[in-house]
């Protein structure tokens, strides 16, 4: 690594950091947004990289790149898995995954409960929202997701800590606004307002929503994770 010139990397970090401050700032919803370095075309010494420079979260969205990395990555930094995930995949991540950021079925929930009670652990989770009802996405729709908790909240190997939502690609930036301000309503009314009977107190729920194209919007609606990939390995 000491041949390699990583410079962007720090280039690019503060800038994004710069410009996650300045939204948080806008939006007075007084969230602390946290950074997820998207890794999916970062090499481990890029991440490890990154790792040195204060990134403390690293999100892979392939389960045979997570794995092919998993043993050269500085384990200082969590590791969450953030893309669609087979529920034939989900023995090779777990205890190697802080958070899945993808349960999006009662199938999938039921391959993390079966595999998270064979290793002895209890997964962190979030349910990802189909926010724009597309249906050649996964995802909850917006309407399902308080019965769809309510069916996993008796899974005792599953933690649900919070929401995701991947919205459309929307040419016009500001057309992401609509997508990420529905899901923060859902993320509000179920983990602080709890409108229903059954328990889902969590201590720091989470809200992951945004890339590189559309984390300073998601941050202005109330975002405290946003996953940004291309902005932090551009060179």
């Amino acid at each position: 690594m000491e041949n390699q010139d990583f410079s962007y990397i720090d280039r690019n970090l503060a800038e994004i950091r710069a410009r996650m401050e300045a939204a948080a700032k806008r939006s007075g919803k007084g969230n602390a947004p946290r950074l997820l370095v998207a890794s999916k075309y970062a090499t481990a010494e890029e991440m490890n990289y990154a790792a040195a420079l204060g990134v403390e979260m690293f999100g892979e969205n392939r389960v045979p790149s997570l794995l092919e990395k998993y043993d050269a990555l500085d384990k200082s930094a969590e590791l969450h898995f953030i893309g669609s995930l087979q529920t034939n995949k989900v023995k090779s991540i777990i205890g190697k995954v802080s958070l899945i950021h993808s349960l999006d079925s009662l199938r999938l929930a039921e391959a993390i409960e079966k595999h998270s009670a064979s290793a002895g652990v209890v997964t962190d989770v979030l349910c990802e929202i189909n926010s724009g009802r597309e249906p050649q996405k996964g995802g909850i729709m917006p309407e399902d997701f308080p019965a769809f908790a309510e069916k996993i909240s008796g899974f005792s190997h599953i933690n649900l800590r919070g929401l995701m939502t991947m919205a459309p690609n929307c040419e016009n930036i500001e057309d992401y606004r609509k997508y990420f301000k529905e899901t923060y309503n859902i993320f509000i009314d179920f983990f602080q307002k709890k409108p229903h009977n059954i328990d889902s107190y969590v201590k720091m729920p989470i809200l992951s929503m945004g890339m590189s194209e559309s984390f300073e919007i998601a941050i202005e609606e109330g975002a405290d994770i946003v996953r940004v990939g291309r902005a932090v390995f551009k060179k």
